[in-house]
């Protein structure tokens, strides 16, 4: 039955489709069914689609970078230091509040005018981020997401000199074991997470790291930076900003700009996807925020 209404709605999920299945939206001879409800040649399917509700999130003229935009998806450059979706203690400026804001165009996601997020960046995280605007949209990214067919490439600066110039992390992630809102792989219940790394640049004492991820963990590339002794510069819960990471050696121009770094200097660089109704594969690229652009040119020679 929800496949079948699915399909036959436009811009209807199959999860929305059950929901109103499941309240008794739509009917089968009249009748109310599950969603799983098998249907036969002669069933009669009828009832009405409640239009969808705003969501109890105000839309706010916050100034967001667009690197695209249509009537499916739009695709943000989102600036380091913005929470994507409210949650307590952050239930205004978020990416969510904007983009009620920038997009009137908006349809129903499982009844609710809302953006769909498809994927999150940490708060301390800048870069790419594609946001579906209706429910058939959404399904498309996320199964997109789920087979892995999305390619994301991330910029770090990261303590260190990392001495090989590529590499690759497999290590799983889970949970903390005590300390629950960090990941770790020494977690009981880690999942496969695959990270692709390749030098870029070495500054001396530090390295510029580009990283491809075949997963999509919570913090997978800040653990497993982590995880090979190279923590990302500025971030707060990996052993980023603990001074001691700072090689003695280093100048104290160089010293005291790196204490200085506000946040984990990892950067959402470039995005590909297939466009959910056009079937185009789309790149889209998010050039390097000032804040990381002027720790690298401090920490280069000269």
């Amino acid at each position: 039955m929800d496949v079948v209404v699915s399909t036959r709605l436009e811009e209807c999920s199959r999860s929305f489709a059950a929901t109103l299945i499941h309240n008794d939206f739509i009917r089968v001879n009249r009748a109310a069914v599950k969603p799983s409800h098998r249907l036969k040649t002669g069933d009669v399917v009828e009832g009405e689609i409640p239009p969808p509700k705003p969501v109890d999130c105000a839309p706010e003229p916050i100034s967001l970078d667009f690197l695209y935009q249509d009537s499916a998806l739009a695709v943000v450059n989102k600036p380091a230091g913005m929470v994507v979706h409210p949650a307590p203690g952050n239930y205004t400026g978020t990416l969510v509040n904007a983009l009620l804001f920038h997009c009137p165009d908006l349809s129903g996601i499982g009844g609710d005018i809302r953006p769909g997020i498809v994927h999150r960046l940490d708060k301390g995280t800048s870069g790419v981020m594609v946001i579906a605007k209706n429910g058939s949209a959404l399904d498309a990214l996320v199964r997109q997401f789920k087979e892995r067919s999305v390619r994301k490439t991330y910029l770090a600066v990261v303590h260190g000199n990392v001495k090989a110039d590529s590499g690759e992390m497999r290590l799983p992630i889970g949970r903390h074991p005590t300390q629950r809102k960090k990941m770790s792989t020494s977690s009981r219940a880690g999942r496969p997470a695959e990270t692709y790394w390749r030098v870029v640049e070495r500054f001396g004492g530090f390295t510029l790291l580009r990283l491809d991820l075949k997963t999509g963990r919570t913090h997978q590339i800040r653990v497993h930076c982590a995880a090979m002794h190279h923590p990302v510069v500025g971030d707060p819960d990996y052993g980023g900003r603990h001074a001691s990471r700072i090689s003695a050696d280093a100048s104290t121009g160089v010293r005291h700009l790196v204490q200085n770094v506000e946040r984990q200097m990892l950067h959402a660089h470039k995005l590909q996807i297939i466009h959910p109704v056009t079937g185009e594969r789309m790149r889209f690229t998010a050039p390097v925020p000032a804040d990381m652009q002027a720790l690298m040119d401090g920490l280069r020679p000269g």
